[in-house]
């Protein structure tokens, strides 16, 4: 049989199953008890395993085969879940994931799967304390390696050669424990608490939830970013008990990092921009879920370019369009009203699914996070419960193809020097458990991402002096600043992390380069703090849509648009009305008192107009829960117009994300009312 004409159809239809199993997983081992989780992986697990034994891909179908056998028994409550059914199950997702990306590259996607098959064969048959024994990656055994040829990403590279720059060293260290040595992820735990005083470890082979579960042969791998001596590091090391050896390389000047399967993916999914374009048919409601999947879909390539040259096309659509509106409304011909109200009728409808083409919801980059939090917390010995909000909210394709590995290491740092451990938070006054919030909405223009957790927050007299001794602020100047100000300093480039316990030595290295990824999105990166209880990193992202509703305003003699979006109502406001609290405009509106802040005095408008005016026009825009005022002159009407970027001569200009031209030629700014709610 020729499968060759089949693989796309495979490929999409795996990676909607393994995302199926992945959402549910975790919700089991939360609810044990409930027979329809486990009918929906398993389901989905037998599907699997059918479409991989058609097309030919044996260690996918074994594997799916053996976890749909005690997905079987667990459904038939012959069965019951624990952790290591659910370890060994997360474990199985991993290794198919790897399977189907090296099938989606035009590899085999062969893996060795015999030692977890062997693991699922004894959950099978009730021998689940012989399955915790030792499973060896043969992918991951630790052999003579050359440092110059490490399996770093992009990322991580990036925040070694700046680590190197602000004078400490990278190690990549080999540690071998005794043969003796049962507990080896007890003592692998205690190997990264006994340098984590010392430095930053920025990778494991293998990973770390492998290492301390006891996943691997007598030896692992870290790379390990201090200012320490080998000698020291080596003598650290070695006081742990039952630890044999440890060689220690300075990484050479030169790296040449091997690419792996996912930096692959990702580098063909930015040079050929691939985008797929779906139309489903309606399912029938059903209260079987299993029967929900009945109506076909068909699905084609388009390479993202494309879409991206339609759009550009388009956009001079739109301002033609402006300009027949323009014309139609000064000639009395019934005809061409007609014609040109057709037109924008029907350029809306191609707008919206044009534009629809590119977005895509978050939850692709959100999903893969519940699992990521369950293994930290195993590593940190820490309760965590993690809470997302907000993943139905689009974003751009290509944003959303790179803000993957930032808000990893956000997550990562919140989780890690944020929350502390059960002992200490019952001490403070806290639940045990730490309560981490993702958060996505849109809010104007853009998409804000926060990611919120109830922890210690950020020390700000650690952070405080530490920007002191690097001369990014005085003295003086710190006593002037917020703690949220001064918590902005650990994302500054060049921002030391040479103490040794301290919050900044978690936070400091690399999130400049977070800062830098964001930006260069054309994002922005902001930080809440409060001591005792915990901290926001908000990050500002741009849809990046080109078409946009907006209200049109007067300001003096100009015109300047705002996204219909951030709006909450337009107001008339008489002068009389307006309050001062701290010294600063503001006004009562429906029962809660929000500032208020003049367009002209904000962009310096010349005055043109010396009439006295007794009301104020106010349109009250939002961000998030916060709401401000807007002053202006005038309600001009609504308008969908074309965002066009100021470009590399202007920069970045205080609350304006772009310019547009309208339909009777003239240039208005687009305001980014984010940046003026208070």
């Amino acid at each position: 049989m020729e499968t060759e004409q089949y693989l796309d159809m495979f490929l999409d239809e795996s990676k909607e199953h393994l995302q199926i199993v992945n959402d549910n997983i975790l919700r089991l081992e939360k609810e044990p008890e409930d027979i329809h989780i486990v009918n929906e992986i398993f389901r989905s697990a037998h599907t699997l395993k059918g479409m991989a034994a058609t097309m030919g891909f044996e260690d996918i179908a074994s594997l799916t085969h053996k976890m749909e056998n005690v997905l079987d028994l667990i459904r038939n409550q012959q069965l019951t879940v624990n952790s290591e059914i659910i370890d060994s199950i997360i474990l199985g997702i991993e290794y198919l994931e790897e399977m189907v990306q090296s099938i989606s590259e035009g590899n085999d996607g062969k893996k060795d799967v015999y030692t977890l098959l062997v693991r699922l064969e004894q959950i099978e048959k009730g021998e689940v304390a012989a399955a915790t024994e030792t499973i060896v990656n043969q992918e991951q055994q630790v052999s003579t390696v050359d440092v110059e040829n490490l399996d770093l990403d992009e990322f991580q590279l990036t925040i070694l050669k700046q680590a190197k720059e602000q004078g400490f060293d990278p190690y990549q260290i080999t540690v071998e424990l005794t043969d003796e040595c049962i507990l080896k992820g007890a003592r692998a735990y205690m190997v990264f608490e006994a340098l984590e005083s010392h430095g930053e470890i920025i990778q494991t082979a293998p990973t770390v939830e492998e290492i301390e579960d006891g996943n691997f042969g007598q030896s692992f791998q870290l790379t390990l970013l201090t200012g320490g001596t080998p000698n020291t590091i080596k003598e650290i090391i070695e006081k742990v008990s039952e630890v044999k050896e440890a060689n220690i390389q300075l990484f050479s000047k030169t790296l040449n990092p091997i690419v792996s399967e996912k930096e692959i993916i990702e580098d063909n999914q930015l040079e050929k921009r691939e985008e797929v374009v779906s139309k489903k048919e309606d399912e029938p409601k059903d209260k079987n879920r299993s029967e929900k999947r009945t109506s076909s879909s068909r699905t084609i390539r388009v390479n993202l370019e494309k879409i991206d040259d339609l759009l550009n096309l388009f956009e001079e659509v739109v301002i033609d369009r402006s300009r027949l509106e323009v014309i139609s409304e000064t000639i009395e011909d019934t005809d061409l009203k007609e014609t040109v109200e057709h037109m924008s009728r029907v350029s809306s409808d191609m707008q919206s699914l044009i534009l629809a083409m590119r977005m895509v919801p978050i939850e692709q980059v959100f999903n893969r996070f519940p699992r990521m939090i369950r293994g930290l917390s195993k590593d940190l010995n820490k309760q965590i419960s993690l809470e997302i909000i907000g993943a139905d909210t689009e974003l751009d394709r290509t944003v959303i193809d790179e803000i993957g590995d930032p808000l990893v290491h956000l997550i990562r740092n919140s989780v890690d020097h944020g929350i502390e451990i059960p002992e200490e938070r019952r001490k403070n006054g806290k639940p045990e458990e730490g309560k981490l919030i993702l958060r996505a909405f849109h809010s104007g223009n853009h998409v804000f991402i926060e990611i919120e957790d109830d922890g210690a927050g950020i020390n700000r007299d650690k952070v405080q002096s530490k920007a002191i001794d690097n001369g990014l602020i005085t003295e003086q100047e710190a006593e002037l600043l917020t703690d949220d100000q001064i918590a902005s300093f650990i994302m500054s480039s060049g921002f030391s992390t040479a103490d040794a316990v301290s919050d900044i030595s978690g936070r400091g290295v690399g999130l400049d380069v977070v800062k830098s990824k964001i930006e260069s999105l054309g994002g922005q990166v902001s930080i809440e703090t409060s001591a005792g209880k915990g901290s926001i990193f908000s990050i500002q992202l741009p849809l990046t849509l080109s078409i946009i509703a907006t209200l049109l305003v007067s300001v003096q003699k100009e015109t300047y648009a705002i996204p219909l979006s951030s709006i909450i109502e337009t107001v008339v406001l008489p002068k009389n009305k307006v309050m001062l609290a701290h010294g600063k405009e503001v006004m009562d509106f429906r029962g809660k008192v929000i500032p208020i802040v003049s367009l002209a005095s904000i962009f310096k408008v010349p005055s043109m107009d010396n009439q006295d005016h007794q009301d104020y026009s106010i349109v009250v825009v939002k961000k998030g829960e916060k709401l401000t005022g807007l002053i202006v002159d005038g309600f001009i009407g609504q308008k969908e117009v074309v965002l066009k970027s100021l470009g590399n001569y202007l920069g970045e200009v205080f609350a304006i994300s772009g310019a547009t031209i309208l339909g009777d030629g003239e240039v208005a700014l687009i305001i980014d009312s984010n940046a003026l709610v208070k």
